[in-house]
């Protein structure tokens, strides 16, 4: 472990920083940012005498942070900025998170948790293949990397070929990515006649996007590797909020910089532990942008705050299902689209690329599935079908495609696409 005390604290202990840090934050927003303070009510720090306390303050959403462009918000001088990290929405006003240099110091502190929970020494390479800029990701693994004492390939996104040359000419022993680019290299090292069991290779630690426990198994198997699902957005302050252990029973968050509420999206209420629900953050030691009770969208449970077989004792929660806002609704049935993919990925014949589009027929809502597949034929398309409709409750058309059919893109893989107007 990177910080064996704190990772290991006792509950007791750590609802005992928490708290006193949640104090702590408050008298911070209150001396910086007024504004801010009167939107939570203008609480004095000294009134709060739990954790629970905390419900007694409005949410915070994406659109609050959008409306408060470019600093409304931050609890600070722009002096006291050294830089800040956009997150990666494609339309709308941006949401700027500044970092002061304490912020980049708590960064690293956590990255190097994750790392070292998914198993990285000073002995290891690690190749970093997010990009290094407005977004948060490359810098996060780096700053992590730095404290443990990894040797660092920061190749940055894209350049597949060259990411695998790389892997094999530095040793490279673990792989940082959004965890649908080593479908990508999965892809080029085959039509390259790469073997990743050649190579160094044993750890993948990957996130940023939703990815099915039957795509995470595919990885590994094509990859000869143990993945870490890892998380954490801009607005908390990048990437590092958590990762699963070795153990691989939950991901676990640092509760002794974050503290995590699980609600009911619907009508805000704090659900028991167990019960599905959306993520709210409150950031605990973050200066130049704190957050009182964000709402990060992103649905999961709590599955334990009992000490890990690892040893940790910060709580587990389950891997993220979805968000909030990809929840699609179709012929009156909610579903994500990884539980889609969580059945197609049970075939072995099946590619890990798919497109899920939705439209209109006459009126009435269309699901068609196109998916690569290394076999084409009736029987395959009728059995997607049927567990499809078995699982979620409506019919869809599968189309099987070929491998290199569905189109690639830079960046996050986009799986689904609505049209808005069909022929009938």
């Amino acid at each position: 472990m990177y910080q064996q005390r704190l990772e290991c604290l006792s509950r007791q202990e750590l609802e005992g920083l928490q708290l006193k840090r949640l104090r702590c934050v408050l008298a911070h927003i209150k001396e910086k940012n007024p504004t801010y303070h009167q939107r939570l009510g203008s609480p004095e720090p000294e009134d709060i005498g739990s954790l629970k306390d905390i419900q007694q303050f409005p949410f915070l959403t994406k659109d609050d942070l959008r409306e408060a462009y470019p600093f409304g918000l931050a609890c600070g001088h722009k002096d006291e900025f050294v830089r800040f990290h956009m997150s990666s929405g494609t339309t709308g006003t941006p949401v700027i998170n500044p970092f002061t240099r304490t912020d980049v110091e708590q960064w690293s502190e956590i990255m190097a948790r994750c790392l070292s929970a998914a198993g990285l020494t000073h002995r290891d390479i690690l190749q970093i293949t997010p990009g290094f800029g407005l977004f948060n990701g490359g810098f996060g693994f780096h700053y992590g990397a730095e404290r443990i004492g990894c040797f660092v390939i920061p190749i940055g996104p894209g350049r597949t070929l060259m990411q695998l040359k790389f892997m094999k000419d530095f040793g490279t022993t673990a792989l940082a990515g959004i965890s649908s680019y080593p479908l990508r290299i999965i892809e080029v090292a085959r039509e390259e006649g790469f073997d990743f069991r050649q190579t160094k290779l044993r750890v993948g630690i990957f996130g940023a996007e939703v990815w099915s426990d039957e795509m995470r198994t595919f990885i590994e198997k094509e990859m000869g590797i143990e993945t870490f699902d890892i998380i954490g957005m801009t607005e908390t302050g990048g990437v590092g909020l958590g990762i699963d252990c070795q153990d691989h029973s939950g991901i676990h968050v640092w509760e002794d910089h974050y503290l995590v509420e699980i609600i009911d999206p619907e009508t805000g209420e704090v659900v028991p532990n167990g019960t599905e629900g959306e993520m709210v953050v409150t950031t605990l030691t973050r200066e130049g942008l704190p957050l009182i009770r964000y709402r990060t969208r992103d649905i999961t449970r709590v599955l334990s705050r009992s000490r890990c077989a690892c040893g940790r004792t910060h709580l587990r929660i389950a891997r993220i299902k979805g968000r909030t806002d990809d929840m699609l609704k179709v012929k009156g049935v909610n579903f994500y689209p990884r539980q889609i993919e969580e059945i197609l990925m049970r075939h072995p014949e099946i590619l890990p690329n798919y497109l899920i589009t939705i439209g209109k027929v006459a009126g009435k809502d269309q699901v068609e599935v196109s998916v690569e597949s290394s076999r084409l034929d009736e029987s395959l398309k009728q059995r997607l079908e049927e567990e499809i409709y078995n699982f979620l409750g409506f019919h869809v058309e599968v189309k099987l495609l070929n491998r290199g059919e569905l189109p690639r893109g830079p960046g996050k893989a986009v799986r689904v696409r609505f049209l808005e107007k069909t022929s009938g």
